[in-house]
């Protein structure tokens, strides 16, 4: 039997007024537990950078440079063409040949194939920050008191690479 309404007319909807009020509660609520669960994961997602440049700080030999970098620098051409500390070379640009070997964190690592951007918080060596004042490092002096010197253009790298391995296994 269909209800009426008030001017007497039949009421033929299928949904019953309480039908229609569960639907909104439930979509109400199924909005709000989406909208929260997109919340935090957007939290928890690692933050996007770029395309432009970004500022970053980076801790090169004691010092704290701030740089603006587009995220795809390498720590290479942020330390030679942003800080223009140029010791460190790019000689195959593939990370195979060492001579662009910087000590991150204490670790030797090819600053060709490292970004700029994820040595933030790290501690960056270049062959620059080796020497103390005018004294070189004890590597430094070895190479040049024994011509390891070669043409002395991946020179740099060796002798970082050389420090690394030294500072890790010192016997």
């Amino acid at each position: 039997m269909a209800k009426k309404d008030q001017d007497g007319t039949e009421d033929v909807s299928p949904v019953s007024r309480r039908d229609f009020f569960k639907t909104v509660g439930v979509g109400t609520f199924a909005t709000s537990v989406i909208s929260a669960v997109d919340a935090e994961a957007q939290a928890t997602a690692p933050r996007a950078f770029g395309p432009g440049d970004v500022p970053i700080k980076l801790t090169i030999n004691g010092r704290t440079q701030a740089l603006n970098v587009e995220p795809r620098m390498t720590l290479l051409d942020a330390v030679r063409n942003k800080l223009d500390q140029t010791g460190t070379k790019r000689v195959c640009d593939r990370g195979s040949c060492g001579a662009c070997t910087m000590i991150v964190d204490g670790r030797a690592v090819y600053s060709c194939s490292t970004l700029a951007i994820d040595t933030q918080g790290k501690t960056v060596r270049t062959v620059e920050g080796l020497a103390q004042g005018t004294a070189l490092h004890p590597v430094q002096q070895a190479f040049c008191d024994s011509d390891g010197l070669m043409c002395g253009f991946c020179t740099p790298g060796f002798v970082v690479a050389t420090v690394a391995l030294l500072e890790k296994i010192p016997n």
